[in-house]
C-alpha cells in the first residue's frame, strides 16, 4: 500500500479572516434594512446577499480541520483555527484530526498451528492526511475497524498462542509481547496509509484460547506444570537421598549393605516425593 510518506494532495487553504467578513455582513444586513425601511427596492437583494452571505463563516475548533470543495473539486484544507470566512458557494466539510482510541470486541481466529482463539486489540489513530481520508476511502472510521480486524487475523497466522505444539517458536503471541504488538502496529500503519491514517499505538488487549478448547488447554497448561513440578522433586530428593548415604559412611553410622541400601533409598523416595506426610512406624524391638 502507498505509504504516508509519498507526496499527498492535501494542500492547505487560506481563508479570510471572520472579524472583517463580519464587519462587511453587519454594514450589508444594517444598508439592507434600512433600504426597505425606505421602500428602496434593491434593499430586498441586499438582504438576500446578507443571508447568503452568513455560509461562508467557518468557525474551527483546535485539531479540527474543514475540507473545501467547489463544484466537486478539492480546493484544499482549511486548518486555522478561530472564526474565518471562505466563498459561501464552496463546500466545506470538518474533520477531526485528534488522536482516537479503538478497543476492538476480541474475534475467534486460528493461531499459526490452527488452534482457535480470541483476540482484540487497542489502536490509537488519528488522521494525518486529510485529502486521503475524505477522497480515498468511502468512510474512514469503518476503514480503520475493518483493517484492525484483517490485521489481527493475519497477525495469529504468524504466530503460536504458546509453544506446547510449536517447540521451534521463538515468538508466541502469548510470551512475544513487544515483538507481537511491534509486528500489529507496523501491518496496520501499511493497511491505514491509503486513507492518511497515521497509528499512533496498536497493542493486543485481549488473548485467549476459544471456549470450545479452553478447558482442555487449561488442563493441559496443568498437566505440564505438574510435570516439571515432580522432576523438580525427584532431582531434590535423588540429591537429599545421595547425600544421607554419604553422611552415613562417612560418619560410620552404620554400615549397610547393598540390599538395605536400596530399601533405604525407596523408603527416602517414597517419603519425600510423597504428596501426603509419612507415618513412621516405629520398630520397639519386640
Amino acid at each position: 500500500m502507498e505509504p504516508l510518506t509519498e507526496k499527498s494532495m492535501e494542500r492547505t487553504y487560506e481563508p479570510i479572516h471572520g472579524g472583517l467578513s463580519f464587519v462587511i455582513w453587519l454594514v450589508l444586513t444594517i444598508g439592507s434594512l434600512a433600504a426597505l425601511a425606505a421602500n428602496f427596492p434593491p434593499g430586498g437583494l441586499g438582504f438576500l446577499l446578507s443571508i447568503f452571505w452568513l455560509k461562508g463563516f467557518l468557525s474551527l475548533e483546535p485539531n479540527v480541520h474543514a475540507v473545501v470543495i467547489f463544484l466537486g473539486k478539492y480546493k484544499g484544507t482549511v486548518k486555522r483555527n478561530g472564526f474565518s470566512w471562505i466563498n459561501p458557494f464552496f463546500g466545506k466539510r470538518k474533520i477531526s484530526v485528534r488522536a482516537r482510541n479503538f478497543d476492538s470486541e476480541p474475534i475467534k481466529v486460528n493461531d499459526k498451528v490452527g488452534n482457535p482463539i480470541m483476540i482484540g486489540a487497542v489502536l490509537v489513530w488519528r488522521v494525518r492526511d486529510t485529502f486521503r481520508a475524505m477522497f480515498e476511502v468511502d468512510d474512514y472510521s469503518h476503514f480503520v475497524r475493518v483493517q484492525n480486524e484483517s490485521a489481527l487475523r493475519e497477525l495469529a497466522g504468524h504466530y503460536p498462542y504458546d509453544d506446547f505444539e510449536d517447540h521451534d517458536a521463538q515468538i508466541t503471541l502469548r510470551s512475544g509481547t513487544a515483538e507481537v504488538n511491534d509486528k500489529l502496529e507496523a501491518g496496520l500503519a501499511a493497511r491505514l496509509s491509503i486513507a492518511g491514517i497515521e497509528v499512533i499505538e496498536a497493542r493486543i488487549s485481549y488473548l485467549a484460547y476459544a471456549s470450545e478448547i479452553a478447558s482442555a488447554m487449561l488442563q493441559r497448561q496443568q498437566a505440564t506444570a505438574v510435570v516439571a513440578a515432580r522432576q523438580k522433586i525427584v532431582e531434590g530428593a535423588v540429591g537429599m537421598v545421595e547425600l544421607a548415604l554419604k553422611d552415613l559412611k562417612a560418619k560410620q553410622i552404620v554400615d549397610l549393605s547393598n540390599d538395605q541400601k536400596a530399601q533405604m533409598v525407596s523408603n527416602l523416595m517414597v517419603v519425600l516425593c510423597s504428596e501426603r506426610s509419612a507415618n513412621p512406624i516405629v520398630n520397639a524391638g519386640v
